[in-house]
């Protein structure tokens, strides 16, 4: 099976790039406007969401069920989730690059999101929900743990109906890619 390598993954991100599977071919996209969430106090929980996270429905964990997030992000009708992508991503967690946010409860695993981290910038690939508000309350979770660690960044590649509930908003490529640099130059300088 061969993979993206992922010397090439990790530059491409600092780069502001990405890959997605499209048609059985791996093209790589830096989007005109990028979608971003906030991860300060712009990040908003909506009403009905913050009654569910009252209730704890799920228990949240972390990097526990990587290839699963995976495999449930892909498992719909269109997708950019190819072998190559999944591959190539489950080699970036074993490396310590990629992680997955995810909530549990008696009956297995029902929703979460993974991503990449760069110092600095967490960059979201996918979420998915097999009940209601999984994935929110994975995002709700990623959130309180990149403020935790300092970073300066939570990037959505492109922004939806669901994620603008959150506070997210958007940046022309030019200033994604000055607020992208200036993430990681900060992170670099702080170390």
């Amino acid at each position: 099976m061969k993979i993206i390598p992922p010397e090439i993954l990790l530059d491409s991100y600092a780069r502001g790039v990405f890959p997605m599977a499209v048609d059985g071919e791996i093209l790589w996209f830096s989007p005109e406007r990028r979608g971003l969430i906030p991860l300060d106090e712009r990040f908003h929980i909506p009403h009905g969401l913050a009654k569910s996270l009252k209730s704890k429905p799920f228990e949240v964990r972390w990097n526990t069920a990587f290839r699963e997030v995976m495999l449930g992000c892909a498992d719909r009708e269109e997708t950019w989730i190819d072998e190559v992508i999944l591959e190539s991503y489950c080699n970036l967690h074993q490396l310590g690059h990629a992680h997955s946010v995810e909530c549990w409860d008696a009956e297995g695993l029902q929703g979460g999101l993974y991503g990449v981290a760069l110092p600095g910038v967490f960059f979201g690939e996918s979420m998915f929900s097999r009940k209601t508000d999984a994935s929110k309350i994975a995002l709700v979770a990623l959130v309180g743990r990149l403020r935790s660690r300092g970073f300066h960044l939570l990037d959505t590649q492109w922004l939806t109906n669901h994620l603008t509930q959150f506070g997210g908003y958007e940046l022309s490529r030019a200033d994604y890619h000055k607020a992208l640099q200036k993430a990681l130059s900060d992170r670099d300088s702080a170390r």
